[in-house]
């Protein structure tokens, strides 16, 4: 299932294989948290710019249009057109996101629905259930993202019981994949790493969940408040004790710098809104780091957003002309930098592989972080 062709150091280039196809790693995911992504970029944008997965949010879809609905129409692939691999978190970020709008209990946590404010439960069967009829590649283990800052006891206790709910995950899902009406039977199921920045919390985790013998492992509960430090202390403190045969996916990062520091750490896959939320705000990414598109100096500028990309945005339409439709508040400036900056992570990706695979990637990560250091202290 999970090949690994070329190891750099601690950097892995392999293949992931999966009923939706095969998935070259590492790879960065685009998050349409609702079966779209974010700028009014449709499934045919995401094959033209390179998109490998497609990730969907559990929790925001079970709100609307209902599981239940997707499932009637065919599941996610169907719902949206895309042929690809769909990963689907399991609804457990919004144990933590909000946090204002729940209780967490043994048995699963009570929302409040952040659209109508109804009342919704969600355990780890629900959240399988949820997953299946969504019918994604991948689903992932329900647990708790439990705050960085949180006291020890907390935590460990946070821990243990998002091991219980594992468990309770592998038996579903095993449940329903042998069910004549579930529409993907091959749905893999991927755990969760917590401990918020205790390390021994971190591999006593791993090692627990570990021994359930799973497609894939995730590191979550990073990028939540601790340090850009922190984060790759935790990341070189875990990857170790999780199965070597197994891709590892750090959840919710990042920045580009983010991702190729973790990648030679030893990860795989990785998700993060950033391209398409600052596409959106008229902030683009660049091999040298990131633009604001919004400043006056690109008001004559007739280049495109990045020399020699390939993206949509860029074949055909320059600087100036993005900065005017952004100023204009035209859809189409949000569009093109959303489309731009997914294009640039997926190539990133793309590079990252090469270099890996050429047995240089040390050289290209610190090639371009300079880069980015100097574009960065020239834009300020």
């Amino acid at each position: 299932m999970y090949r690994i062709i070329k190891k750099d150091g601690s950097a892995k280039r392999g293949e992931f294989h999966t009923v939706h196809g095969v998935i070259q790693t590492p790879v960065f995911m685009n998050v349409g948290t609702a079966a779209a992504i974010k700028g009014a970029v449709s499934a045919g944008d995401l094959e033209e710019i390179g998109t490998q997965v497609e990730l969907s949010n559990t929790y925001h879809l079970h709100v609307r249009p209902g599981d239940q609905v997707v499932k009637k129409l065919g599941g996610l692939h169907r719902f949206m057109s895309w042929d690809g691999p769909i990963l689907t978190d399991s609804g457990g970020f919004q144990v933590f996101s909000l946090a204002g709008l729940r209780k967490i209990r043994e048995e699963g946590v009570y929302f409040h629905s952040h659209v109508d404010g109804r009342k919704i439960f969600m355990g780890p069967e629900e959240s399988m259930q949820i997953q299946s009829n969504l019918a994604s590649t991948i689903a992932m283990a329900f647990d708790e993202c439990a705050p960085s800052r949180a006291e020890r006891s907390y935590v460990q206790a946070s821990v243990e019981r998002t091991t219980r709910w594992l468990r309770r995950c592998k038996t579903e899902l095993e449940r329903l994949n042998g069910l004549e009406d579930t529409i993907n039977r091959e749905q893999l199921l991927f755990g969760i790493n917590q401990g918020a920045v205790y390390e021994d919390i971190r591999v006593e985790h791993a090692k627990a969940i570990t021994e359930l013998d799973l497609p894939g492992y995730a590191i979550g509960g990073l990028a939540v408040g601790e340090s850009h430090e922190e984060m790759y202390r935790i990341i070189e403190t875990v990857v170790p004790h999780l199965p070597a045969d197994r891709p590892v996916y750090l959840m919710g990062v990042g920045t580009p710098a983010n991702i190729l520091e973790a990648v030679d750490r030893g990860v795989d896959f990785f998700d993060c809104v950033y391209p398409s939320r600052n596409g959106r705000h008229g902030h683009v990414y660049t091999g040298g780091g990131k633009l604001n598109l919004f400043n006056a100096k690109y008001e004559l500028d007739d280049r495109p957003i990045e020399e020699g990309c390939r993206c949509p945005a860029c074949r055909r339409h320059t600087r100036a002309y993005i900065r005017h439709l952004l100023k204009a508040k035209e859809m189409l400036g949000m569009r093109l930098c959303v489309l731009h900056n997914l294009y640039f992570y997926n190539h990133m990706m793309e590079e990252i592989r090469e270099a890996i695979e050429a047995g240089r990637y040390r050289e290209y990560k610190k090639e371009k972080l300079e880069r980015m250091e100097r574009i960065r202290l020239v834009e300020g």
